[in-house]
C-alpha cells in the first residue's frame, strides 16, 4: 500500500524544486517545446522561476505534492499573473532564450491574453505540471483534485489552456468543457481552451 500524497501552498524555499519540476514536465510539450526548442536552459529555467515565484508571492495559490513532484500555478479571480514590473523583467531573460522562435514570444504570449475569457471571474490555471520522473504516481491526479475541491467550496469557475491534445480528455473529466482554440504564429501549434463552471 503506497502513502497519500499529500498536497499544500508552496514555499518560497520551494521555487527552485518547482522550476525544475515546471521546466521538465514542459520540455516536451507541443506548444512550449516548440516555442522553446534549442532555447538557453538558464533562460528557460528564469522564465519559469519569475511566473511560479509571482503567483506563490502574491497569491499563496502555487500548489505543489510534498516534495514538488507535481505543482500547479493557479491565479485567483482578478488576478494578474505578473506585475508590470515582473513583465519588463521577464524582456531581458526572452531576448537571451537565443533559439530560433525567442523573437515570436511576444505574439504567443499576445494571443494567450486575447483568447483569456473575461466574462466572468475565474481561477486561471497558468502551469499544471509533474516531473517526468514521478509521472504515473499519482501527483499530478492527487493536487488537482485537491485545488478544484479548494475552488469549489469558493463557488468559483475555473479556466486553462491546454498545451497537449493528450490531456483534453483528462481535463474533461475534472468538468472541464472545450471553450475554444487559437494558434501560434508561424504555422505553429494549436492551443485548446477550456472552462469549467463553477459548483
Amino acid at each position: 500500500m503506497t502513502d497519500p500524497v499529500t498536497t499544500r501552498a508552496a514555499r518560497s524555499e520551494d521555487i527552485p524544486a518547482a522550476t525544475r519540476t515546471i521546466t521538465s514536465a514542459f520540455e516536451a510539450d507541443p506548444v512550449w517545446g516548440w516555442a522553446l526548442e534549442g532555447a538557453q536552459p538558464a533562460a528557460v529555467a528564469a522564465w519559469w522561476s519569475i511566473v511560479l515565484a509571482s503567483g506563490a508571492q502574491r497569491y499563496s495559490w502555487l500548489r505543489v505534492t510534498d516534495s514538488c513532484e507535481s505543482v500547479a500555478l493557479w491565479i485567483p479571480p482578478d488576478g494578474t499573473e505578473l506585475t508590470k514590473e515582473e513583465e519588463e523583467a521577464l524582456e531581458p531573460i526572452i531576448a537571451s532564450l537565443g533559439n530560433a522562435r525567442a523573437e515570436l514570444f511576444p505574439e504567443i504570449l499576445r494571443r494567450f491574453e486575447v483568447s483569456h475569457p473575461r466574462h466572468e471571474a475565474h481561477f486561471y490555471l497558468s502551469l499544471w505540471g509533474t516531473h517526468p520522473d514521478e509521472q504515473g504516481g499519482g501527483f499530478g491526479g492527487a493536487l488537482i483534485r485537491d485545488n478544484l475541491a479548494e475552488i469549489d467550496r469558493l463557488h468559483r469557475p475555473a479556466y486553462l489552456e491546454s498545451t497537449n491534445d493528450a490531456n483534453l480528455e483528462r481535463y474533461e473529466r475534472l468538468g472541464f468543457e472545450r471553450y475554444g482554440s487559437f494558434t501560434l504564429p508561424a504555422e505553429g501549434p494549436t492551443v485548446t481552451t477550456m472552462w469549467r463552471p463553477a459548483r
